[in-house]
């Protein structure tokens, strides 16, 4: 069965396609009588608009695209769910993307939702995409960064930024294991090109550095911040000469591996080596008394900022020059 046009509803209802447009979109008069009339014959014919006709009149799309590393992370589907919570109840939908941590990937999704005229991107870069976002910036697409900066401060300053102060809470929670009497600290830590791997990272060397420790900390460099990452660095770090008393893990997936491949090595948490996370694991509350350093991140608060922001440009209620940048700070707890 072929779907109803427009103007089988205006012949159907004796009236004009015009008419039918002002009934349906609820604009200009339209008497009574013959609004009942063509919404009688909608329903009837089960008449849907197009939605590529309507938004190419009244130039929107009512979509937004988010593109964050790994859809599978409850850290990311936090600061989704709270963009979904702020823009949702305006009318627009989200188009959720996962770019696996890789730029080439990345760089293909945003041309898609480029093509697909979506109203605005979020994005949570994993790098090398600099050029083609300051592009899409200069050509007034509104592009909101999330937990992530550009390598490009240039690039970077056309851009909106919802990002936690990395550098202040790697510092932070590496002193915690300082002051606890760690000074061969393990760090495993996601690629240089993604602005969190080379944030936290600085903040753990500052804390080195005033507590008066000058040789550098064992590093594990990840390929993708993933699970995996996490257990090669512990098998990385087990295979030294002189273990390290401690890890300073930089990112939550990475945390996961890190304590699991530590209970499948056969040590116990803190007695045999203490760990820490930027970012709370959920299955570190599984083990017994496992006094598990983290630091509690606000992923939905970033969310709902980012999408406060995203209505604001869309909405053109701020000028392009107006760029914001949002920092948030976070609170170190210890579980167990």
């Amino acid at each position: 069965m072929s779907k109803a046009t427009i103007k089988q509803v205006a012949l159907e209802a004796e009236v004009s396609t015009a008419t039918v447009s002002r009934v349906l979109n609820d604009s200009g008069f339209v008497s009574e009588e013959i609004k009942s009339r063509v919404l009688d014959v909608v329903n009837r014919l089960n008449y849907q608009p197009s939605a590529i006709a309507r938004s190419l009149k009244q130039d929107k799309t009512f979509m937004i695209g988010v593109i964050i590393p790994d859809i599978s992370n409850p850290y990311f589907m936090g600061i989704s769910r709270g963009i979904e919570d702020v823009v949702g109840p305006e009318g627009f939908q989200l188009i959720f993307c996962s770019s696996d941590e890789n730029p080439e990937k990345e760089r293909q999704l945003i041309q898609l939702l480029q093509e697909k005229r979506v109203d605005a991107v979020v994005l949570a870069t994993s790098g090398d995409n600099d050029s083609l976002l300051e592009r899409l910036a200069d050509s007034g697409m509104p592009i909101v960064l999330i937990d992530r900066k550009l390598m490009s401060k240039e690039a970077g300053n056309k851009l909106d930024l919802v990002a936690e102060d990395n550098i202040d809470g790697a510092s932070r929670l590496t002193m915690k294991l300082l002051e606890a009497g760690h000074v061969r600290i393990g760090v495993v830590n996601g690629p240089s090109r993604v602005s969190t791997g080379r944030e936290r990272y600085a903040g753990v060397l500052k804390a080195m550095k005033e507590f008066g420790l000058h040789a550098k900390p064992l590093v594990f460099n990840g390929k993708d911040f993933s699970i995996e990452d996490g257990v090669r660095a512990v098998r990385k770090f087990l295979s030294e000469e002189e273990r390290p008393t401690a890890i300073i893990s930089l990112n939550n997936r990475m945390s996961l591996g890190v304590l699991l491949e530590i209970v499948r090595s056969g040590l116990r948490i803190p007695d045999d080596i203490t760990v820490a996370s930027f970012g709370e694991v959920e299955a570190g509350a599984l083990l017994k008394n496992p006094e598990l350093y983290y630091m509690d991140q606000r992923p939905y608060e970033m969310g709902r900022k980012a999408g406060e922001i995203l209505l604001r440009r869309i909405r053109k209620d701020e000028t392009q020059s107006d760029k914001q940048l949002e920092l948030f700070y976070n609170e170190i707890n210890r579980l167990g």
